[in-house]
């Protein structure tokens, strides 16, 4: 508080000089302007730190303004004829007038002269300002406030979303392994100690919502080796990460349902096998994956928003989330062939944001 009256008390004294600069050459009008200025200013000083605490002890709720406003009405009597008051006393302090103006009929003469109405006005215009200011603050606060609940809804929903992915992939995993268990039990050990890795590697970044690509790709590689093992030479995986790519943030596990969904309806179901291709490019309007295959292809009519599964639909659910608009996710029929989902991320490198 001594910081701040000190603060206030400095501030109004270095307006006082400044109003009274225009006749600094006219050295006896300049000290006469000054000492006017001084009494005029540090009144006011004074009577707006007084207005200021008074106001914050107010037994009124600040939304109320109603209220308040009513408060401050005969409030705003008592405090202009205090100001005249006090201005006058520091006037006679300062020398500006003689000490005669603080009789009682003169008193009584400053507070009924037309300066009332303007000192009653200014009191008002001094707590429009701290009314403004405080209710600007309470509204920065209210803002930054619903930013981190926000931000703390989206958190939540993210890993809630991420949540549900684990299960998901888990449980085709174990399906695959499950299917060559009786046949292939030597390669289902195999694709289990695959599995053990790719787990592990899930645990690990479990509380990431977003890691590089080159991470990601790490991960998939796991579900990958496991697919291999389970198709052999009828599964072709041809990558290409252009190399600044892998330093682009992605989220965790966005690659994989594109890729099993790729697996799964396109290539599974045919004796011939196929290819999946895994693009990564990073464009001027940001980071683009592609996931393309040579399967079955879409079926027909197929929609995005009514024939999409568990993995497409999580995927979307977490972009949206995660970038709003500035990401998208669209599946359509490769013209060769098969079906291509591309997604289109906001571009983040994991040593800072692009140049």
């Amino acid at each position: 508080m001594l910081r701040k009256a000190t603060a206030a008390f400095l501030g109004f004294t270095a307006l006082a000089f400044l109003f009274a600069l225009p006749t600094l050459q006219q050295p006896a009008a300049f000290w006469l302007n000054l000492r006017s200025g001084l009494a005029n200013w540090w009144t006011w000083g004074l009577v707006s730190l007084l207005l200021l605490r008074l106001d914050r002890r107010l037994p009124v709720p600040e939304p109320n303004i109603g209220l308040r406003l009513l408060c401050h009405l005969p409030l705003s009597f008592l405090f202009s004829i205090i100001v005249l008051l006090l201005r006058t006393a520091l006037a006679v302090v300062l020398g500006w007038t003689p000490s005669s103006r603080l009789t009682p009929p003169e008193l009584l003469s400053a507070i009924l002269q037309p300066m009332f109405l303007w000192t009653w006005i200014i009191y008002w215009l001094i707590l429009a300002a701290i009314l403004a200011a405080r209710y600007h603050q309470r509204f920065l606060l209210s803002e930054l406030r619903a930013e981190r609940l926000e931000r703390l809804s989206t958190q939540a929903t993210l890993h809630s979303l991420r949540h549900q992915l684990d299960p998901h992939f888990l449980f085709n995993a174990l399906n695959t392994i499950s299917a060559q268990v009786d046949s292939e039990p030597r390669l289902a050990r195999r694709m289990i100690e695959h599995l053990g890795d790719l787990l592990r590697h899930s645990i690990e970044t479990k509380d990431r919502l977003d890691i590089p690509l080159s991470e990601e790709l790490a991960t998939l590689d796991h579900y990958l080796a496991i697919q291999r093992i389970r198709f052999g030479d009828r599964l072709r995986f041809i990558l290409d990460i252009a190399p600044h790519a892998q330093h682009a943030i992605v989220p965790a596990l966005i690659l994989q349902p594109l890729v099993e969904n790729a697996i799964r309806h396109g290539l599974s179901r045919r004796s011939s096998g196929g290819s999946v291709w895994l693009t990564a490019r990073l464009l001027p309007t940001g980071l683009l994956l592609s996931v393309e295959d040579d399967g079955d292809g879409l079926p027909p009519h197929w929609r995005l928003d009514t024939g999409q599964g568990v993995g497409l639909s999580l995927t979307q659910q977490r972009l949206a989330a995660s970038y709003g608009a500035t990401a998208s996710l669209t599946v359509q029929p490769r013209p060769s062939g098969g079906a291509s989902v591309q997604i289109h991320l906001p571009v983040l490198l994991s040593q800072g944001p692009l140049a």
